[in-house]
């Protein structure tokens, strides 16, 4: 038998969901319920509920529910493929600043974090790039080397949903109902994981 014997074993899949259904979510960050129309119900699981927030009269609530639901470095890589899809032509300043959510992606180090905030926090206007380096600043951890201070936990979900929505504001209005489906599509993608 080879030395690497477990180098050849199956890694079970990486829990991307934050909790086991979107009820207990609900109860563990009830912020989510000031932003969304629709509640869950108790037997609801996470992908069944994407799925009616998908074919119901506020399909936008099932970015805001995946935003909260999956793990926030997932959710976060998610809505940068989301902005980079629907806005593929980024102004200097967003371009340099995903440059920092790519980096930190690949390296999520507390300084790439703070870097990353520290630009995003004096960015000239709150562009989805924007929102994308403050969900990773607030996406946990302290805010700064001398600050011990510790976001909610809703506070990076809440930048990760206005990053993508603000995507799809300002993406091409003919392309919206597109862009919004292939969003959700790769947000489904994240439930299946599970």
């Amino acid at each position: 038998m080879p030395e690497d014997a477990d180098s050849d074993l199956t890694i079970p899949p990486m829990q991307t969901l934050r909790t086991d259904g979107p009820a207990q979510l609900y109860r563990d960050i009830p912020e989510l319920a000031s932003f969304t129309k629709h509640r869950p119900t108790e037997e609801e699981d996470p992908l069944g509920y994407l799925t009616r927030l998908k074919s119901s009269t506020t399909p936008e609530d099932a970015v805001t529910y995946s935003a909260f639901a999956v793990e926030p470095r997932a959710a976060i890589h998610w809505a940068a493929q989301s902005v980079r899809t629907i806005l593929p032509d980024l102004s200097p300043d967003d371009l340099q600043l995903m440059s920092w959510v790519m980096q930190w992606l690949e390296h999520p180090t507390k300084e790439n974090r703070w870097r990353t905030l520290q630009v995003a926090l004096f960015a000239p206007r709150r562009s989805p790039v924007v929102y994308l380096g403050l969900a990773i600043g607030w996406s946990g951890g302290p805010l700064a080397p001398n600050d011990p201070s510790v976001p909610p936990k809703w506070r990076s979900s809440h930048a990760i949903n206005a990053a993508v929505l603000g995507a799809l504001a300002a993406g091409d209005p003919a392309y919206r109902s597109v862009n919004l489906a292939r969003v959700l599509d790769l947000a489904a993608a994240l439930f299946r994981v599970y």
